[in-house]
C-alpha cells in the first residue's frame, strides 16, 4: 500500500486515539492527530488527509461542526464519524453534514481498518471520476450531493450509497438482496420494505416524474435497474 495514505484522528479520549493511532500507524498509514474540533478543522484543512476520521463528540467544536467547516472550506475526501450512541447515528442520517459514512463505539479494530482499507481501494480507483454525469445531473459520492440543473440536492448516506451503486452497475438488473448486502453490510437486519423506502425517496430527487421513473426503474419480482445510456 502506498505509505504517503494520511488519516486525521480526531478523539478526545487519549487511549482510545492511541489505540486507533497505533493499529494504522501498524497497517502502514500516515496518521495526524487532534483531541479537540477545533485544532482538528485546521489540521484537515492544512493536510488534506485521505480521511478523516472525526469523533461525534469533541471539546471545542462538535464533530459534526468540524464536518460542516471543513466541508464549506472545499475538502472534498472521506469523512468517517466516529459515535458512541444510537441517537447520533439517527441524527447522522437525518441531517447532512457532509459525512460520509460512520462507525459506532465501542468498535473492533479489524473492523475499523477494514472500513477504511474498503474505503481507500475505492476512492483511489474512482480519484479519476470523482463525479458521475448522468442526464442533467452529476453525482459527488464523497460529498453526498447530487447537482441537478446546477442546483445542489442533499443526499442522506444511504441514497448515496444506493445511487452510487447504480451508477457503477448501469442498465444491469440488480436484486433487492444484493442491493441491501451492499448498502447495508453483511449484518443487514433490515426488511425490503425499508429498501424499497429509500428508493422512493431516491426517486423523487432523480426523477422528473417519480411515480413513472425513467432512471432508476423496479424490475418486477426481482428488483431494480439504473437505465441509463450515456
Amino acid at each position: 500500500m502506498d505509505k504517503e495514505i494520511k488519516i486525521a484522528l480526531v478523539e478526545d479520549d487519549e487511549n482510545l486515539r492511541f489505540l486507533v493511532s497505533e493499529r494504522l500507524q501498524a497497517e502502514g498509514y500516515k496518521v495526524f492527530e487532534a483531541d479537540n474540533g477545533d485544532d482538528a478543522e485546521g489540521m484537515i484543512l492544512a493536510e488534506q488527509p485521505h480521511i478523516a476520521l472525526l469523533d461525534w463528540m469533541l471539546p471545542g467544536k462538535q464533530g459534526s461542526d468540524v464536518c460542516t467547516a471543513i466541508r464549506e472550506k472545499g475538502y472534498d475526501k472521506l469523512v468517517i464519524m466516529m459515535t458512541a450512541k444510537a441517537q447520533d447515528v439517527d441524527k447522522i442520517e437525518a441531517y447532512n453534514f457532509g459525512v460520509s459514512d460512520y462507525i459506532t463505539k465501542p468498535f473492533n479494530m479489524d473492523v475499523l481498518v477494514a472500513m477504511i482499507d474498503n474505503k481507500i481501494k475505492f476512492s483511489l480507483n474512482n480519484e479519476k471520476s470523482e463525479a458521475y454525469k448522468f442526464a442533467n445531473m452529476e453525482h459527488h459520492p464523497n460529498m453526498h450531493l447530487l447537482i441537478r440543473d446546477g442546483r445542489k440536492v442533499e443526499l442522506t448516506i444511504l441514497e448515496n450509497r444506493i445511487l452510487l451503486y447504480f451508477l457503477n452497475n448501469r442498465n444491469k438488473v440488480i436484486n433487492r438482496e444484493e442491493l441491501m448486502m451492499e448498502v447495508w453490510g453483511y449484518n443487514a437486519d433490515v426488511n425490503t420494505r425499508t429498501l424499497d423506502m429509500h428508493i422512493v425517496r431516491l426517486r423523487k430527487k432523480i426523477e422528473n416524474n417519480p411515480d413513472s421513473p425513467q432512471y432508476l426503474q423496479t424490475v418486477r419480482g426481482i428488483g431494480y435497474k439504473f437505465a441509463y445510456e450515456g
